[in-house]
């Protein structure tokens, strides 16, 4: 995707060898500031923090970060303290431990000598191969709002809500959700999204329509509790988010807030979808209410706010009483009964175990 006419993907590694680079989300929409990762630490922190976010950019920052730390000591002991220091990060997201594990079962059967280079080759690999997934999931969903939208009066446009940010800056290049969207803008389908707010962290404020403004992509800002009210109005055709675990049998574990825009979807008929690549797939999960862990982050998410003052300054406010506790749960969990179909790198599917296994019949459990 591009940013002012400026092609970018979210990570790449640096030109020394030794580091990778990324775009500090947490300065967005603000400031367009990029990172280098030069540590172990800083890749853990990278990830912990949020500099980086979304379930696909975690995994990649994570392949990043264990080809840093082979660089400087390549021992099966740094190679095991890369694995867990890094795993230890986000507990919700399942491409994290997807990439690290599989770059640790890669590389501990190589020589010590071998190690550095074939994680960096790793690493890229698992990008690339991210980018081919992502461009594949638009094609699917592309069809699908080309479905919608011949459904329509000619030229009357597809409104599309989405919430927090599967975009590209959520992965390594062209998004989730928002691939579809972005193949139907370019492919000249006139379509409009409503972006949520998504709070308490406002991805949808600071990164989707960041990143949908610099493509051009037409869009709404909407606060997290106006969806369903487009809904029963009829403003909303359609329904597209993104995930960070599914289970094998359809649940959806996404964003804070995702479970309410399906519960108003579906009581209003509109089409609910999930894009997923089939790397969030938790092929050992098959409730999500009762086997995905939730992670509760800080309750300094939820009582202040970063932004920008009238003097251009950046600051944060504190929006509550001093002394008030709040809960911060990151995520929720969308059974698979609430929602339409799947979008997949081979297909859309529906949310179920059958379906999810007709697509993957190699990953599906016996």
């Amino acid at each position: 995707m591009k940013i002012d006419g400026t092609a970018y993907r979210s990570i790449w590694p640096g030109a020394d060898g030794k580091s990778a680079s990324i775009i500090d989300q947490t300065r967005l929409p603000h400031e367009f500031v990029t990172v280098d990762l030069g540590t172990l630490e800083d890749a853990a922190t990278a990830i912990r923090d949020m500099w980086v976010r979304g379930a696909p950019l975690i995994g990649a920052t994570a392949a990043y970060g264990m080809a840093i730390a082979l660089t400087r000591d390549a021992s099966d002991a740094a190679l095991e303290n890369a694995h867990e220091t890094l795993i230890a990060t986000r507990p919700t997201a399942i491409n994290l431990k997807w990439a690290l594990d599989a770059a640790a079962a890669h590389l501990r059967p190589l020589a010590r000598e071998e190690r550095a280079a074939a994680a960096w080759r790793f690493a890229a690999d698992l990008c690339d191969g991210d980018v081919a997934v992502n461009h594949a999931i638009g094609q699917h969903g592309l069809a699908v709002i080309r479905e919608i939208a011949a459904r329509k009066p000619a030229g009357e446009r597809v409104n599309i809500l989405t919430h927090c940010n599967a975009g590209w800056l959520a992965t390594v290049d062209w998004g989730t959700a928002t691939s579809p969207i972005y193949q139907a803008h370019d492919a000249g389908l006139a379509v409009h999204v409503f972006v949520d707010e998504t709070r308490p962290r406002n991805q949808g404020a600071g990164l989707t329509a960041w990143e949908l403004g610099r493509h051009g992509v037409p869009h709404t800002l909407v606060v997290d509790n106006a969806g369903g009210h487009l809904m029963q109005h009829g403003a909303v055709d359609m329904v597209i988010v993104g995930t960070d675990r599914t289970t094998a049998r359809g649940d959806v574990c996404n964003k804070i807030g995702t479970y309410l825009k399906a519960l108003a979807a579906k009581d209003n008929g509109v089409p609910f979808y999930v894009a997923l690549p089939s790397s969030t797939i938790d092929w050992t999960v098959s409730d999500g209410l009762r086997e995905i862990p939730i992670e509760e982050r800080s309750a300094e998410e939820v009582t202040w706010v970063h932004g920008k003052r009238a003097d251009g300054t950046l600051d944060k406010v504190l929006i509550t009483p001093q002394t008030t506790p709040a809960a911060n749960p990151a995520f929720d969990v969308t059974p698979a009964r609430l929602v339409t179909g799947l979008i997949t790198e081979r297909g859309v599917c529906a949310a179920s175990a059958e379906g999810l296994a007709a697509l993957f019949p190699e990953r599906a459990p016996a």
